[in-house]
Order: structure tokens, then C-alpha cells, then sequence
């Protein structure tokens, strides 16, 4: 069963999943998994100014399968190769057509407060499988500014009467 939307009840509370149920449409999930593989850390650059950020790849499951995790900057430290981990609040994004597990703002990553005793299906990995990704839309900032002069509504020089 695969589980999409993540609100009971209306609510914004987040519900409790397996990796195997995991879909481009997953919010607000709860995930206890273990840490199969993390890739080498890399340094990008981000943000409007260029600040490098860091990142890796974690692939983490549980009995249900497998998908991998992003990890930013100070969470790439917390976890380590067969550690338990669990998500909390996490949320699925598509990168490259691909299924990945995120915390972003509101979510919390830290390690499992029992060991899962389960061992990873690797034969089910969740992000290898392609998914139609919709184009982007060009970012346009923030507010009127200059953008809402180009397209004719409004803006430059006008004086005070």
C-alpha cells in the first residue's frame, strides 16, 4: 500500500511509514530504517550568494526496502554505516527522475532510540525507480521589483504630485 498525502484526520501530524510505501507524493513521514551505505561528502555551492554547502547520500531501509537519504552540513556527522536512524517529519522529493528521503526545515534526523533488528531489503530500492518529474519553473524572486516592470505592470520612475 502505498501511502500519499500523510495527514489523518486533517491534521498536520506526521504518520508513521516504511520505506516500501514511500511515493513522490510522501509528506510528513516517520521512518525508522537502518544506514546501509553513505557516499564521500562534497561541497557545493548554494544560496543567492554562493556559500558552499555540504552534502551526501545515505541509503537507509528496513524490511520493506530501501531509498536514499540527503543529508546537509551538520547532519552528514550523525550518522555512520550501520547506525538505526529515524526520521521524523521527513518528506520525498524527486532529484534526477529519483525517489529521496528529506528532513529540511521541519524535520529531525537522530539515531534510533532502539536498534531495528531487521535487516535492510536491498533488493527493493526505492529510488532506482524513474519517475516523470515535471519542468521547473525559472525562479523569479522574491516581491514586485524589477520583474513587475517587464511585464508591464508598473514600476520605474514616477513623480510625486
Amino acid at each position: 500500500m502505498a501511502v500519499e498525502g500523510f495527514f489523518e484526520n486533517n491534521k498536520r501530524e506526521p504518520v508513521e511509514a516504511k520505506v516500501g510505501e514511500l511515493t513522490p507524493q510522501s509528506r510528513a513521514v516517520n521512518i525508522t530504517a537502518k544506514v546501509v551505505s553513505k557516499t564521500e561528502t562534497r561541497e557545493i555551492p548554494m544560496g543567492r550568494d554562493g556559500s558552499p554547502h555540504k552534502v551526501s547520500d545515505a541509503l537507509i531501509g528496513d524490511e520493506t526496502g530501501v531509498v536514499y537519504l540527503t543529508l546537509w552540513d551538520d547532519n552528514i556527522e550523525k550518522i555512520n554505516e550501520g547506525d538505526s536512524v529515524r526520521v521524523e517529519n521527513g518528506y520525498v522529493t524527486l532529484f534526477k527522475g529519483n525517489i529521496r528521503l528529506n528532513t529540511g526545515k521541519y524535520g529531525k534526523l537522530e539515531l534510533a532510540a532502539e536498534p531495528l533488528s531487521v535487516e535492510a531489503n536491498t533488493e527493493n530500492n526505492v529510488s532506482s525507480q524513474t519517475y516523470e518529474q515535471p519542468p521547473r519553473r525559472p525562479f523569479r524572486g522574491r516581491g514586485g521589483g524589477f520583474g513587475r516592470a517587464r511585464r508591464g505592470g508598473g514600476g520605474g520612475y514616477r513623480p510625486r504630485y
